[in-house]
């Protein structure tokens, strides 16, 4: 694999590319904007907003995709998925196993959010399926997700430390109209132990970071630095198993692992910094 360095962004957490534009999180609901034709060299923000209902729940946007399907008639952007994972690690209600969907909506350089849906795993206290079994505790039993839009698959995978494995679920990709109105104001679905599609076990998985998914691959970054390599890992979704490992610190690319999506063909990867790189198969 070859590496090459394209631009600096603000750092932050994943990111997800829609079109022209790139559009990196932060852990705490904020979003800054980018314009990709501009890829080349530093680039500067065109934008930047908050997410909506952030006093409500706050997204740690560790995983954010685009989906394939739009709110409404004639909007610009499909809905847009990120996952809660451990913003309320220290929180009586943990929030385990939830992702937010959203509605993006732009005018002119501004964009604005609603929350439209919450999507929550109604088995994250199963032993057997999603934690660990055994007597050892997950530190992240939070979960990630990715959505395959060539097929209208929602991917959530944990990291189950007891097995020393991340085990990947695959369920339809709910649509706006399911689920039942809940707390949060907006349609809540959960998804039960008989919605999964399928489910298989892949390598453990160092701190889970970035998710996207093409092609039927997903594409998956991890790690934070020196004890923990930043890394990629390339899971096959057909053939159910890791296809590629590749530990960024062997290209001398050190910092925490967070952004990864794919632009006009050409695969995306972002740190914690805001380096942006060019991946190279």
């Amino acid at each position: 694999m070859q590496i090459k360095k394209l631009s600096t962004i603000v750092g932050g957490q994943d990111g997800a590319i829609y079109k022209n534009y790139l559009f990196r999180f932060s852990s705490k609901g904020g979003c800054t904007v980018y314009d990709l034709t501009k890829i080349e060299g530093n680039m500067t923000p065109i934008a930047e907003f908050k997410l909506d209902k952030i006093d409500l729940i706050v997204p740690h946007s560790n995983s954010v995709t685009f989906g394939n399907e739009f709110f409404a008639e004639g909007d610009e952007f499909p809905l847009l998925y990120s996952n809660v994972y451990n913003n309320y690690a220290k929180t009586e209600d943990k929030r385990v196993g939830i992702c937010c969907v959203y509605r993006l909506v732009r005018e002119g350089n501004t964009f604005s959010t609603q929350l439209v849906q919450l999507i929550k795993i109604g088995f994250t206290d199963d032993r057997n399926l999603w934690r660990s079994s055994g007597a050892v505790e997950d530190k992240r039993p939070y979960g990630n997700f990715v959505v395959d839009t060539q097929n209208s698959l929602l991917y959530a995978f944990v990291m189950r430390d007891g097995e020393g494995q991340t085990r990947y679920f695959s369920f339809d990709l709910p649509t706006l109209s399911d689920g039942e109105i809940g707390d949060s104001g907006v349609r809540e679905v959960t998804l039960t132990s008989d919605m999964i599609k399928e489910y298989f076990d892949t390598p453990y998985h160092n701190y889970v970071q970035g998710a996207v998914c093409r092609d039927g691959k997903i594409y998956s970054v991890e790690g934070f630095g020196e004890k923990v390599h930043p890394a990629l890992r390339i899971i096959d979704t057909k053939e159910k198993q890791q296809t590629r490992f590749f530990d960024f610190f062997e290209a001398g690319c050190t910092d925490e692992a967070e952004l990864i999506d794919f632009y006009q063909g050409r695969c995306i990867y972002g740190n914690h910094i805001g380096e942006i790189f060019e991946l190279e198969f």
